[in-house]
C-alpha cells in the first residue's frame, strides 16, 4: 500500500472508531429504548462501513459473509424491536 493510502486507511480508522465510541455512549446513555435500538443501528452500520472500507483497501472479499449477517441482523433486530415496542400515543 502506498504512503497516501496509508494515510486514508489510518483517518478512516480513527473516523470509524470515532462513530463506534459515539454510538456506544448513546446505547448505554440513550434515554429511551429508541435511542438505544438506533444507536445500534450505527454501530452495526459503523462496523460494515469499516469492515468495507478493509476489503476495498486489501482487495479481498474474505468478509462478505460477515457483512451479509450483519446487515440481516441489522434489519431483524430494529424490525423485532419496533413490532413489540409498545405504542405510545402523543395526543
Amino acid at each position: 500500500m502506498t504512503v497516501p493510502m496509508t494515510i486514508v486507511a489510518v483517518v478512516a480508522g480513527i473516523l470509524f472508531g470515532a462513530g463506534a465510541v459515539c454510538a456506544v455512549y448513546r446505547m448505554v446513555r440513550g434515554p429511551s429504548v429508541l435511542d438505544r435500538v438506533i444507536a445500534s443501528d450505527v454501530l452495526v452500520a459503523t462496523v460494515m462501513c469499516a469492515l468495507g472500507a478493509d476489503m476495498a483497501f486489501r482487495h479481498h472479499t474474505d468478509t462478505l459473509p460477515v457483512l451479509l449477517v450483519l446487515a440481516l441482523f441489522a434489519v431483524l433486530g430494529s424490525l423485532s424491536v419496533a413490532r413489540f415496542l409498545p405504542r405510545q400515543d402523543s395526543a
